[in-house]
């Protein structure tokens, strides 16, 4: 080699003249002369899945996945409440458009969010495919070949079978495979009518297959989800006792449709609320007045034409209708009043939804009357279950039934701004450009009313009266057509990875022979694929299923010996195996090997 390597020194490099310096080794000129060869387009591609579908990308698209989604908890979202995304822009001027112009206000159905989202379900995709190709052939293979040398396996052990128990090796290793079959082995005997026969064993291939599964369940809730947000929708209603909700676009107080949502995926069931009850604690020290308990006895129909069915609606029991779950999330009170204009025309009539605003159900009440002639009317206060006055003339409510209802309101005339049809939140009122009629601060006062009575407005522009006291309640309606396959999925991938942790894929080799003196000498050999802190527990369970089938006197597990003399004893253990033999007086417990945390033993034999 040194030879040929002073010749190449001494001969010129290509191009230059004899007797020229070459300026370098011959290993730097080739390497300057090499010309890389180009990775063109289908090299690119190739290159570019390549990376898309290994394990570090499936993982990094996860975390950016979860990051991406930070901001939708951050930022209002326009697809739950248009009208709060447009105040926020309002009142961040300076920045509010950029993040609007990053589609931060609708995340979820965003670009850069949707492109993730995609890219992971392909890299998901590329990493399973080609695992369960390459799982299925090997479930069809066959064990691997019996290693030359068994003692370099991290669990080995040796057998004696005596001459008089008339077990020739090729019953023995036949024994053997049966025992491991038993056992869950997918077993190979080789060599059988040899002179050292021995069986190849493996199992554990569900660990894959769990993992697989794990994977192809990830995809699937994936699936199942896009499914939701495609073909999904969901709504909000305010109930009020005797109110009938039907399922149609116009019966939804807010509605937020899926990207590819159609109008006839609404079942026309229809929702009545007949009557809805609340126990309150009395008797705990501390709690008193708290709400336990919320039933809501409603009346429903699966289509016009069937027939009427008396259901209950709970916290966290919902009623299932025309594929749609319906929870009951809120309630309060709305009270019935009577406004006439100046005309003496009813102008409005019925119950007015009071929102929750305090403890003991002080809520706050607003009253739009745009039909009132000839000016229109709103009235703005509270509403209180039990009043209570304070020596300042401050009203408060002391407790959440009705004991003392009372309604304290301002009233005001002008243009309400409904005529134009900007939208408008129905539980506020812009006083702006309205003038006030009632209120502490002037000469007519605030209004006051108990159920019963009325009050007549200043000069001559109504009255308005008390009529009586409903509850009310609030319910989501929630149609996801992929919610039953994601809870399927998400149970699979837990069973899958239970699985693969659990699991553990083992391979397990016998080797049997004939020592001159009749005796019939077995020895066995023990792998995991990975790491496996019970293949010593299995070890010892192997060997008690031997000796037991074989009628042997098994001493048990003794202490491992060094690993030089654990070699030098298995060279000995087999006719064939090295020089040397094996004293007849040695008992079998004394060939019990090991050579765990050796190198050698870290290698797949």
């Amino acid at each position: 080699m040194s030879e040929r390597v002073n010749v190449e020194k001494k001969s010129p490099a290509p191009g230059t003249k004899p007797g020229a310096k070459s300026g370098g080794s011959p290993v730097a000129a080739a390497k300057a002369d090499a010309v890389l060869p180009t990775l063109g387009p289908m090299g690119m591609l190739r290159w570019a899945w390549t990376q898309l579908t290994s394990m570090r990308t499936a993982l990094f698209l996860l975390l950016m996945l979860a990051v991406g989604a930070v901001p939708g908890s951050l930022f209002p979202q326009r697809p739950a409440n248009p009208s709060i995304v447009t105040q926020y822009i309002k009142d961040n001027p300076d920045y509010g458009k950029i993040l609007d112009a990053l589609q931060l206000y609708d995340v979820y159905s965003s670009a850069w969010f949707s492109a993730i989202y995609i890219l992971l379900f392909i890299s998901l995709i590329g990493c399973v495919v080609p695992r369960a190709i390459a799982h299925y052939k090997a479930m069809r293979s066959q064990p691997p070949r019996t290693p030359a040398r068994l003692s370099r396996l991290p669990e080995y052990g040796t057998l004696v079978i005596p001459a008089d128990a008339g077990i020739p090796a090729s019953r023995a290793i036949t024994d053997a495979a049966g025992l491991l079959k038993k056992r869950g082995y997918r077993v190979d005997v080789r060599d059988r009518d040899g002179a050292r026969p021995s069986v190849g064993a493996e199992r554990g291939f569900l660990r894959e297959v769990g993992n697989l599964v794990f994977h192809t369940s990830l995809i699937g809730v994936l699936v199942s989800v896009a499914i939701g947000g495609l073909f999904g929708y969901s709504g909000q209603r305010i109930l009020v006792e005797g109110d009938t909700f039907v399922n149609t676009l116009v019966g939804y107080d807010q509605f937020t449709p899926g990207t590819n949502f159609q109008s006839s995926q609404l079942e026309p069931y229809s929702v009545q609320l007949d009557k809805f009850q609340i126990t309150f604690d009395r008797e705990s020290q501390g709690k008193i007045g708290q709400p336990i308990d919320f039933q809501a006895d409603v009346t429903t129909k699966d289509s016009p034409d069937a027939p009427a069915q008396k259901e209950v609606l709970k916290v966290n029991d919902p009623l299932t209708l025309g594929g749609t779950s319906m929870y009951l999330t809120g309630n309060g009170y709305a009270p019935v009043v009577t406004i006439r204009d100046g005309a003496g025309n009813i102008a409005m009539q019925g119950p007015v939804v009071a929102k929750l605003q305090g403890d003991n159900y002080y809520s706050s009440a607003v009253i739009k009357v745009p039909d009132a002639k000839p000016e229109q009317l709103a009235f703005a206060g509270f509403f209180l279950p039990t009043a209570f006055v304070t020596e300042e003339g401050v009203s408060f409510s002391g407790d959440p039934e009705l004991f003392n209802p009372q309604l304290t309101l301002n009233s005001y005339y002008g243009d309400l701004g409904l005529d134009d049809g900007a939208p408008q939140n129905v539980f506020e009122l812009d006083v702006k450009k309205l003038t006030p009629l009632n209120a502490r601060n002037l000469d007519a006062g605030g209004i006051t009313l108990s159920p019963g009575a009325s009050y007549t407005l200043p000069d001559g522009k109504g009255t308005i009266s008390f009529d009586g006291v409903k509850r009310y309640i609030g319910v989501d309606i929630h149609h996801n057509p992929g919610q039953l396959y994601a809870l399927i999925f998400a149970l699979l991938a837990v069973a899958g990875l239970v699985t693969s942790l659990y699991v553990n894929r083992r391979r397990v080799w016998v080797r049997t022979g004939t020592h001159e003196d009749g005796r019939t000498m077995v020895e066995y050999g023990l792998l995991a694929r990975g790491e496996d802190h019970r293949l010593a527990g299995e070890a010892v369970a192997i060997r008690k299923l031997l000796a037991g089938a074989w009628d042997l006197d098994d001493g048990g597990s003794q202490s491992a010996p060094s690993r030089g003399a654990d070699n030098d004893r298995a060279e000995t253990t087999l006719p064939g195996a090295g020089a040397g033999h094996v004293s007849p007086d040695h008992p079998a417990a004394d060939f019990i090997q090991s050579t765990a945390g050796s190198s050698e033993s870290k290698k797949e034999q």
